[in-house]
């Protein structure tokens, strides 16, 4: 029984099994999932789980050589967007809203949170630990 990091199972094996340039997205309750694409539902009512908690548990397994936003995001909630390039410690790539659902067409998969909070997605890029 794992004992910390992430905990459900699926998310765990899906943070493993990407490769160097393959993406992720943390995405709020509202962004579209394109057909095709994986999602892995973690929302259970409004804001449960929230983006942060489940951004910040996928960080910590993940290393991440690019991080993309919409662009929006800067002007809606200045604070989140401060908070991801924080944690993500590079700058964000910024794309306008409808190009970042374009993007969201060829990830690996998209990680549905239950977050209420207008543009809280980011896609995330694996690098690589050496």
């Amino acid at each position: 029984m794992k004992k910390n990091g992430v905990l459900h199972s699926e998310l765990s094996k899906t943070i493993a099994e990407l490769g160097h340039g393959q993406a992720l997205v943390v995405a709020d309750y509202g962004l579209p999932v394109p057909k095709g694409v994986r999602l892995i539902d973690l929302a259970i009512r409004e804001n449960v789980p929230s983006f942060l908690d489940v951004f910040t548990a996928i960080l910590s397994e993940l290393t991440v050589e690019k991080a993309v936003v919409a662009s929006e995001l800067k002007d809606i909630n200045p604070s989140l967007y401060t908070t991801i390039e924080t944690n993500v410690e590079m700058p964000l790539q910024q794309v306008p809203h409808d190009t970042l659902k374009e993007i969201t067409e060829n990830v690996s998969v998209v990680v549905r949170t239950g977050e209420w909070t207008p543009y809280a997605n980011v896609v995330l890029y694996a690098g690589v630990v050496f």
